[in-house]
Protein backbone atom coordinates (compact mmCIF):
# COMPACT_ATOMS: atom_id res chain seq x y z
CA UNK A 1 0.00 0.00 0.00
CA UNK A 2 1.29 3.44 -0.96
CA UNK A 3 0.00 6.85 0.06
CA UNK A 4 0.72 9.80 -2.22
CA UNK A 5 0.22 13.39 -1.13
CA UNK A 6 -0.93 15.42 -4.14
CA UNK A 7 -0.57 19.20 -4.39
CA UNK A 8 -2.27 21.39 -7.00
CA UNK A 9 -1.73 25.15 -7.46
CA UNK A 10 -1.79 25.73 -11.22
CA UNK A 11 -4.42 28.48 -11.17
CA UNK A 12 -6.83 29.74 -8.49
CA UNK A 13 -7.52 26.58 -6.47
CA UNK A 14 -5.23 25.52 -3.63
CA UNK A 15 -5.76 21.77 -3.42
CA UNK A 16 -4.18 18.93 -1.46
CA UNK A 17 -5.22 15.26 -1.44
CA UNK A 18 -4.13 11.91 -0.09
CA UNK A 19 -4.58 9.00 -2.52
CA UNK A 20 -3.98 5.33 -1.79
CA UNK A 21 -2.54 3.11 -4.54
CA UNK A 22 -3.49 5.47 -7.34
CA UNK A 23 -7.28 5.24 -7.15
CA UNK A 24 -8.64 5.38 -3.61
CA UNK A 25 -9.10 9.03 -2.62
CA UNK A 26 -8.78 9.29 1.15
CA UNK A 27 -9.09 13.08 1.16
CA UNK A 28 -9.39 15.89 -1.34
CA UNK A 29 -9.34 19.39 0.10
CA UNK A 30 -9.73 22.56 -1.98
CA UNK A 31 -9.48 26.21 -0.96
CA UNK A 32 -11.12 28.34 -3.62
CA UNK A 33 -10.02 31.86 -4.50
CA UNK A 34 -13.11 32.72 -6.56
CA UNK A 35 -14.22 35.56 -4.29
CA UNK A 36 -10.75 37.15 -4.44
CA UNK A 37 -10.61 37.15 -8.24
CA UNK A 38 -14.29 37.90 -8.94
CA UNK A 39 -13.80 41.62 -8.31
CA UNK A 40 -11.21 41.64 -11.10
CA UNK A 41 -13.36 39.65 -13.53
CA UNK A 42 -10.68 36.96 -13.92
CA UNK A 43 -7.64 35.37 -12.32
CA UNK A 44 -4.78 37.67 -11.35
CA UNK A 45 -1.61 35.49 -11.28
CA UNK A 46 0.24 37.40 -8.56
CA UNK A 47 -2.83 37.45 -6.32
CA UNK A 48 -3.30 33.72 -6.91
CA UNK A 49 0.29 33.07 -5.84
CA UNK A 50 -0.14 35.04 -2.59
CA UNK A 51 -3.35 33.17 -1.78
CA UNK A 52 -1.67 29.80 -2.43
CA UNK A 53 1.10 30.80 -0.05
CA UNK A 54 -1.44 31.48 2.69
CA UNK A 55 -3.54 28.39 2.09
CA UNK A 56 -1.11 25.55 1.44
CA UNK A 57 -0.21 24.70 5.03
CA UNK A 58 -3.78 24.68 6.43
CA UNK A 59 -5.12 22.81 3.38
CA UNK A 60 -2.34 20.21 3.70
CA UNK A 61 -3.10 19.76 7.38
CA UNK A 62 -6.80 19.37 6.58
CA UNK A 63 -6.08 16.76 3.88
CA UNK A 64 -3.92 14.70 6.24
CA UNK A 65 -6.48 14.99 9.03
CA UNK A 66 -9.37 13.89 6.81
CA UNK A 67 -7.31 10.95 5.53
CA UNK A 68 -6.38 9.94 9.07
CA UNK A 69 -2.71 10.13 8.09
CA UNK A 70 0.46 11.88 9.15
CA UNK A 71 3.41 12.89 6.99
CA UNK A 72 5.22 9.85 8.38
CA UNK A 73 2.64 7.69 6.56
CA UNK A 74 3.16 9.39 3.19
CA UNK A 75 5.33 7.60 0.60
CA UNK A 76 5.82 10.43 -1.91
CA UNK A 77 4.80 14.00 -2.71
CA UNK A 78 3.32 14.68 -6.16
CA UNK A 79 2.86 18.24 -7.37
CA UNK A 80 1.46 19.90 -10.46
CA UNK A 81 4.44 21.00 -12.54
CA UNK A 82 2.44 22.63 -15.33
CA UNK A 83 0.88 23.86 -17.46
CA UNK A 84 -0.54 26.81 -15.57
CA UNK A 85 0.20 30.27 -14.24
CA UNK A 86 3.89 30.36 -13.37
CA UNK A 87 3.60 32.46 -10.15
CA UNK A 88 0.95 30.06 -8.85
CA UNK A 89 2.76 26.91 -9.97
CA UNK A 90 6.02 27.91 -8.33
CA UNK A 91 4.39 28.35 -4.93
CA UNK A 92 3.05 24.80 -5.02
CA UNK A 93 6.25 23.33 -6.45
CA UNK A 94 8.48 24.93 -3.84
CA UNK A 95 6.13 23.95 -1.05
CA UNK A 96 6.20 20.35 -2.31
CA UNK A 97 9.99 20.45 -2.49
CA UNK A 98 10.15 21.60 1.12
CA UNK A 99 7.80 18.86 2.31
CA UNK A 100 9.66 16.18 0.38
CA UNK A 101 13.06 17.32 1.64
CA UNK A 102 11.95 17.72 5.25
CA UNK A 103 10.44 14.23 5.36
CA UNK A 104 12.97 12.56 3.01
CA UNK A 105 10.32 11.62 0.50
CA UNK A 106 10.48 11.24 -3.29
CA UNK A 107 9.21 14.21 -5.28
CA UNK A 108 7.09 13.67 -8.42
CA UNK A 109 6.21 16.27 -11.04
CA UNK A 110 2.78 15.85 -12.63
CA UNK A 111 1.39 17.18 -15.90
CA UNK A 112 -1.88 18.92 -15.04
CA UNK A 113 -3.40 18.25 -18.47
CA UNK A 114 -2.81 14.48 -18.26
CA UNK A 115 -3.98 14.49 -14.64
CA UNK A 116 -7.38 15.78 -15.80
CA UNK A 117 -7.73 12.72 -18.04
CA UNK A 118 -6.69 10.44 -15.19
CA UNK A 119 -9.30 12.06 -12.95
CA UNK A 120 -12.01 10.20 -14.89
CA UNK A 121 -10.59 6.91 -13.54
CA UNK A 122 -10.35 7.79 -9.86
CA UNK A 123 -12.32 5.72 -7.34
CA UNK A 124 -13.60 2.99 -9.67
CA UNK A 125 -11.43 3.05 -12.78
CA UNK A 126 -8.57 0.67 -12.00
CA UNK A 127 -10.06 -2.22 -13.95
CA UNK A 128 -10.99 0.02 -16.89
CA UNK A 129 -7.38 1.17 -17.28
CA UNK A 130 -6.16 -2.40 -17.63
CA UNK A 131 -9.00 -3.56 -19.89
CA UNK A 132 -7.89 -3.91 -23.52
CA UNK A 133 -11.41 -2.96 -24.66
CA UNK A 134 -10.86 0.54 -23.26
CA UNK A 135 -8.37 1.35 -26.04
CA UNK A 136 -7.69 3.30 -28.02
CA UNK A 137 -8.90 5.96 -25.61
CA UNK A 138 -10.05 9.30 -26.99
CA UNK A 139 -9.83 12.13 -24.48
CA UNK A 140 -11.50 15.50 -24.89
CA UNK A 141 -9.89 17.89 -22.41
CA UNK A 142 -11.87 21.11 -22.00
CA UNK A 143 -11.04 23.86 -19.56
CA UNK A 144 -10.30 27.57 -19.38
CA UNK A 145 -6.83 27.00 -20.80
CA UNK A 146 -7.18 23.89 -22.96
CA UNK A 147 -9.44 22.37 -25.56
CA UNK A 148 -7.74 19.33 -27.07
CA UNK A 149 -8.39 15.85 -28.40
CA UNK A 150 -5.80 13.28 -27.36
CA UNK A 151 -5.70 9.70 -28.66
CA UNK A 152 -4.13 7.24 -26.20
CA UNK A 153 -3.09 3.68 -27.06
CA UNK A 154 -2.94 0.74 -24.67
CA UNK A 155 0.87 0.85 -24.56
CA UNK A 156 0.76 4.44 -23.26
CA UNK A 157 1.74 6.13 -26.51
CA UNK A 158 -0.37 9.15 -27.31
CA UNK A 159 -0.80 11.90 -29.85
CA UNK A 160 -2.71 15.13 -29.96
CA UNK A 161 -5.25 15.07 -32.80
CA UNK A 162 -6.13 18.72 -32.42
CA UNK A 163 -6.29 21.66 -30.05
CA UNK A 164 -7.55 25.20 -29.93
CA UNK A 165 -5.93 27.69 -32.29
CA UNK A 166 -7.15 30.67 -30.25
CA UNK A 167 -9.49 30.61 -27.24
CA UNK A 168 -10.32 27.52 -25.19
CA UNK A 169 -13.93 26.51 -24.59
CA UNK A 170 -13.83 27.55 -20.94
CA UNK A 171 -12.39 30.90 -21.89
CA UNK A 172 -15.21 31.42 -24.40
CA UNK A 173 -17.77 30.79 -21.64
CA UNK A 174 -15.94 33.04 -19.16
CA UNK A 175 -15.61 35.90 -21.62
CA UNK A 176 -19.18 35.46 -22.79
CA UNK A 177 -20.36 35.81 -19.19
CA UNK A 178 -18.22 38.90 -18.73
CA UNK A 179 -19.59 40.47 -21.92
CA UNK A 180 -23.15 39.84 -20.69
CA UNK A 181 -22.37 41.18 -17.22
CA UNK A 182 -23.17 37.87 -15.55
CA UNK A 183 -20.13 37.66 -13.27
CA UNK A 184 -17.26 35.26 -12.61
CA UNK A 185 -16.58 32.36 -12.97
CA UNK A 186 -18.35 32.28 -16.30
CA UNK A 187 -19.02 28.58 -16.87
CA UNK A 188 -21.32 27.94 -13.88
CA UNK A 189 -23.17 31.25 -14.19
CA UNK A 190 -23.75 30.71 -17.92
CA UNK A 191 -25.21 27.27 -17.22
CA UNK A 192 -27.53 28.67 -14.55
CA UNK A 193 -28.65 31.56 -16.75
CA UNK A 194 -29.34 29.23 -19.70
CA UNK A 195 -31.81 27.14 -17.70
CA UNK A 196 -35.25 27.45 -19.27
CA UNK A 197 -33.84 29.20 -22.33
CA UNK A 198 -34.28 28.17 -25.96
CA UNK A 199 -30.90 26.93 -27.28
CA UNK A 200 -32.12 27.02 -30.87
CA UNK A 201 -33.44 30.58 -30.95
CA UNK A 202 -30.16 32.11 -32.11
CA UNK A 203 -27.75 30.45 -34.52
CA UNK A 204 -24.25 31.27 -33.27
CA UNK A 205 -21.40 30.10 -35.52
CA UNK A 206 -19.67 26.71 -35.23
CA UNK A 207 -16.10 27.56 -36.29
CA UNK A 208 -13.91 24.91 -37.97
CA UNK A 209 -16.79 22.48 -38.43
CA UNK A 210 -17.69 23.23 -42.05
CA UNK A 211 -21.14 24.31 -40.86
CA UNK A 212 -20.89 27.67 -42.64
CA UNK A 213 -20.46 25.99 -46.02
CA UNK A 214 -16.72 26.67 -46.19
CA UNK A 215 -14.41 23.77 -46.93
CA UNK A 216 -12.54 22.72 -43.81
CA UNK A 217 -8.77 22.50 -44.20
CA UNK A 218 -7.51 18.97 -43.34
CA UNK A 219 -5.15 20.32 -40.67
CA UNK A 220 -8.12 21.86 -38.83
CA UNK A 221 -10.28 18.73 -38.81
CA UNK A 222 -9.73 18.30 -35.07
CA UNK A 223 -8.68 21.82 -34.15
CA UNK A 224 -10.96 24.19 -32.28
CA UNK A 225 -11.61 27.91 -32.53
CA UNK A 226 -13.93 29.90 -30.27
CA UNK A 227 -12.93 33.50 -30.95
CA UNK A 228 -15.57 33.80 -33.70
CA UNK A 229 -18.35 32.73 -31.35
CA UNK A 230 -17.34 35.47 -28.91
CA UNK A 231 -17.33 38.07 -31.67
CA UNK A 232 -20.78 36.95 -32.80
CA UNK A 233 -22.04 37.35 -29.22
CA UNK A 234 -20.63 40.88 -29.06
CA UNK A 235 -22.51 41.94 -32.20
CA UNK A 236 -25.63 40.13 -31.00
CA UNK A 237 -25.65 42.13 -27.76
CA UNK A 238 -25.12 45.40 -29.63
CA UNK A 239 -28.11 44.59 -31.85
CA UNK A 240 -30.50 43.56 -29.10
CA UNK A 241 -29.42 45.55 -26.05
CA UNK A 242 -31.97 47.77 -24.32
CA UNK A 243 -31.46 51.38 -23.24
CA UNK A 244 -29.41 50.24 -20.23
CA UNK A 245 -27.06 48.23 -22.44
CA UNK A 246 -28.36 44.88 -21.22
CA UNK A 247 -30.70 42.22 -22.59
CA UNK A 248 -34.27 41.66 -21.30
CA UNK A 249 -34.53 38.53 -19.08
CA UNK A 250 -36.16 36.18 -21.62
CA UNK A 251 -33.87 37.33 -24.41
CA UNK A 252 -30.88 36.91 -22.08
CA UNK A 253 -31.84 33.32 -21.24
CA UNK A 254 -32.29 32.41 -24.89
CA UNK A 255 -29.04 34.15 -25.84
CA UNK A 256 -27.02 32.33 -23.19
CA UNK A 257 -28.69 29.00 -23.97
CA UNK A 258 -27.93 29.42 -27.69
CA UNK A 259 -24.35 30.55 -27.06
CA UNK A 260 -23.65 27.69 -24.64
CA UNK A 261 -25.19 25.21 -27.08
CA UNK A 262 -22.94 26.46 -29.89
CA UNK A 263 -19.83 25.85 -27.78
CA UNK A 264 -21.04 22.40 -26.71
CA UNK A 265 -22.09 21.49 -30.24
CA UNK A 266 -18.60 22.19 -31.59
CA UNK A 267 -17.02 20.06 -28.85
CA UNK A 268 -19.34 17.13 -29.52
CA UNK A 269 -19.08 17.37 -33.33
CA UNK A 270 -15.29 17.25 -33.24
CA UNK A 271 -15.31 14.34 -30.80
CA UNK A 272 -17.76 12.39 -32.97
CA UNK A 273 -15.62 13.01 -36.06
CA UNK A 274 -12.62 11.52 -34.23
CA UNK A 275 -14.73 8.58 -33.08
CA UNK A 276 -15.69 7.79 -36.67
CA UNK A 277 -12.08 7.91 -37.85
CA UNK A 278 -10.22 6.23 -34.97
CA UNK A 279 -12.85 3.86 -33.50
CA UNK A 280 -11.90 4.26 -29.82
CA UNK A 281 -13.13 1.90 -27.14
CA UNK A 282 -13.66 4.74 -24.66
CA UNK A 283 -14.25 8.47 -24.78
CA UNK A 284 -13.16 10.49 -21.76
CA UNK A 285 -14.37 14.04 -21.22
CA UNK A 286 -12.22 15.89 -18.70
CA UNK A 287 -11.41 19.35 -17.41
CA UNK A 288 -13.48 22.05 -15.74
CA UNK A 289 -15.93 22.46 -18.64
CA UNK A 290 -16.78 18.75 -18.26
CA UNK A 291 -18.91 19.89 -15.29
CA UNK A 292 -21.30 21.49 -17.77
CA UNK A 293 -24.57 19.56 -17.69
CA UNK A 294 -25.38 20.28 -21.35
CA UNK A 295 -22.03 18.93 -22.50
CA UNK A 296 -22.49 15.80 -20.40
CA UNK A 297 -26.05 15.27 -21.65
CA UNK A 298 -25.43 15.91 -25.34
CA UNK A 299 -22.22 13.87 -25.43
CA UNK A 300 -24.06 10.91 -23.89
CA UNK A 301 -26.96 11.31 -26.34
CA UNK A 302 -24.87 11.53 -29.52
CA UNK A 303 -22.13 9.00 -28.90
CA UNK A 304 -22.81 5.47 -30.19
CA UNK A 305 -24.37 3.32 -27.49
CA UNK A 306 -21.65 0.69 -27.81
CA UNK A 307 -18.96 3.19 -26.89
CA UNK A 308 -17.82 3.62 -23.30
CA UNK A 309 -18.10 7.18 -21.99
CA UNK A 310 -16.27 8.26 -18.86
CA UNK A 311 -16.87 11.70 -17.39
CA UNK A 312 -15.57 12.20 -13.89
CA UNK A 313 -17.78 13.52 -11.09
CA UNK A 314 -17.56 17.33 -10.99
CA UNK A 315 -15.20 17.20 -7.98
CA UNK A 316 -12.59 15.56 -10.22
CA UNK A 317 -13.32 17.74 -13.28
CA UNK A 318 -12.40 21.08 -11.75
CA UNK A 319 -8.86 21.62 -10.47
CA UNK A 320 -8.15 19.20 -7.62
CA UNK A 321 -5.21 17.38 -6.08
CA UNK A 322 -6.75 13.89 -6.10
CA UNK A 323 -5.99 13.59 -9.81
CA UNK A 324 -2.43 14.75 -9.10
CA UNK A 325 -1.87 12.24 -6.30
CA UNK A 326 -3.50 9.44 -8.28
CA UNK A 327 -1.43 10.05 -11.41
CA UNK A 328 1.70 10.54 -9.31
CA UNK A 329 1.34 7.02 -7.90
CA UNK A 330 2.08 5.52 -11.31
CA UNK A 331 5.39 7.39 -11.44
CA UNK A 332 6.10 6.38 -7.84
CA UNK A 333 5.75 2.67 -8.48
CA UNK A 334 8.17 2.94 -11.43
CA UNK A 335 10.66 4.96 -9.40
CA UNK A 336 10.28 7.90 -11.77
CA UNK A 337 11.13 10.75 -9.41
CA UNK A 338 11.90 14.42 -9.98
CA UNK A 339 15.21 16.07 -9.19
CA UNK A 340 15.55 18.75 -6.54
CA UNK A 341 15.67 21.42 -9.24
CA UNK A 342 12.16 20.57 -10.53
CA UNK A 343 10.76 23.60 -12.34
CA UNK A 344 7.36 24.56 -13.63
CA UNK A 345 6.18 25.07 -17.19
CA UNK A 346 3.46 27.46 -18.32
CA UNK A 347 2.59 25.92 -21.68
CA UNK A 348 1.54 22.39 -22.50
CA UNK A 349 4.43 20.46 -24.06
CA UNK A 350 3.95 17.92 -26.84
CA UNK A 351 2.57 14.68 -25.41
CA UNK A 352 3.77 11.37 -26.85
CA UNK A 353 3.15 9.16 -23.80
CA UNK A 354 1.00 9.09 -20.68
CA UNK A 355 2.48 7.88 -17.36
CA UNK A 356 -0.52 5.83 -16.25
CA UNK A 357 0.13 3.19 -18.93
CA UNK A 358 3.30 1.28 -19.70
CA UNK A 359 4.65 -0.47 -22.81
CA UNK A 360 4.19 -3.80 -21.04
CA UNK A 361 0.42 -3.36 -21.44
CA UNK A 362 0.68 -4.75 -24.95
Amino acid sequence: MSLILGIESSCDETAVAVVRDGFEVLSSEVASQIAKHAVHGGVVPELAAREHLKALTPVTEAALRTAGAAMSDIDAVAVTQGPGLMPALLVGINYAKGLAAAHRLPLIGVNHFIAHIYGAFLDDGASALTDAATYPLLALVVSGGHTSLLLINRDGTARCLGSTIDDAAGEALDKGAKLLGLGYPGGPVMQRTAEGGNPERFDFPRPLTGAAGKALAPENRYNFSFSGIKTALLYHVRRHAGPDGGLPPELLRDTVASYQYAVVDVLVRKTLAAVREYHPGTVVVAGGVACNSELRRIMAERLPGTLRLRIAPPRYCTDNAAMVGGLGWHSFRRGDFAAADLDGFARLPAISRVPFLSPEAD
